[in-house]
């Protein structure tokens, strides 16, 4: 029974209607749109440097079918509701911004490290083949030149 009134009291905490007015509820709506925009630049720029960007995105939909349900509830005149989706939406994207820099940097690192080992790598151990080619050949030109003199 305890427990029950638990869930209760957290799941209506995080849900509570209040009465609102169709400006603050447009006001909501369109501060939960400045943000979903914001978070989508900050995954673009992730994706673009090659970081997996598919946690990201599931955010980014869930945050945005919050938000469509606050379009949907603002249009039936639901203020109070579309005041509320609009902040779940809000709340979805919390540390999203941070989370792809995060990502962002990660993907840069592993760009960087991949660039040194693959093609600085391949430089360094074509100059170590080539020279070491080199001292066998002239070693071995020492040897036998020697022995096809004689």
């Amino acid at each position: 029974m305890a427990a029950t009134m638990l869930v209760f009291s957290v799941a209506g905490g995080s849900l509570c209607v209040f009465a609102a007015s169709e400006t603050d509820a447009k006001g909501a709506i369109l501060t939960a749109e400045e943000r979903i925009v914001v978070c989508y630049e900050a995954a673009s720029d992730a994706d673009k440097a090659g970081a997996n960007t598919t946690a990201l995105l599931a955010v980014l939909n869930e945050a945005g079918e919050f938000l469509s349900k606050a379009n949907l509830a603002y249009k039936t005149k639901e203020f109070g509701s579309a005041v509320n989706f609009s902040l779940l939406s809000q709340k979805t994207l919390d540390n999203f911004v941070s989370e792809a820099n995060a990502l962002t940097e990660a993907a840069l690192q592993r760009s960087y490290w991949d660039f040194m080992i693959n093609v600085v790598g391949s430089i360094v151990g074509t100059v170590v083949v080539v020279c070491g080619s080199f001292v066998v050949w002239f070693s071995l030109k020492r040897r036998y030149g020697k022995a096809g003199n004689v």
